[in-house]
């Protein structure tokens, strides 16, 4: 069985809710799923998980969240080539530069995004809620 970390940051809630959509997602798929909060995750532990969901809300002039998101991810990028991961997180202005540019990142690391990564603004909405359930079965199959 396949095991998914799903590691996220949460302000508000809204991504926090795109994480339990992902991690319906994972389990309905048949995989094993932990939802792990980016203070609780270390580089360590990506050995320990098959695929990974990383999600997060833009901050400020959209970038991740600098407090405890973006250095728990800087961490783990020189080990991120080869990993199957997805992204996800909400925002509450802007067009989704933040993802774009996170996206990017993360192929630059040599990581596989497995499918297209989940945005919403604000909080998730049914479709955004679904599109996290597909999220986390993509990282299951």
């Amino acid at each position: 069985m396949k095991k998914i970390a799903i590691v996220y940051w949460s302000g508000t809630g809204n991504t926090e809710a795109m994480a339990n959509a992902v991690l319906e997602g994972v389990q309905a798929a048949g995989a094993e799923g932990s939802l792990v909060t980016a203070a609780e995750f270390t580089p360590d532990a990506l050995a320990d998980f098959d695929a990974f969901a990383f999600g997060c809300p833009s901050m400020g002039v959209e970038s991740l969240e600098e407090g405890e998101f973006e250095p728990m991810f800087q961490a783990c990028e020189p080990a991120l080539a080869g990993k199957k991961l997805a992204l996800f997180g909400s925002y509450g202005w802007g067009d989704g530069e933040w993802m774009r540019n996170w996206e990017d990142q993360c192929r630059a690391d040599g990581a596989e995004l497995v499918c297209e990564s989940v945005i919403c603004n604000d909080a998730p909405d049914d479709e955004a809620a679904e599109n996290c359930r597909r999220l986390g079965a993509a990282l299951a199959g």
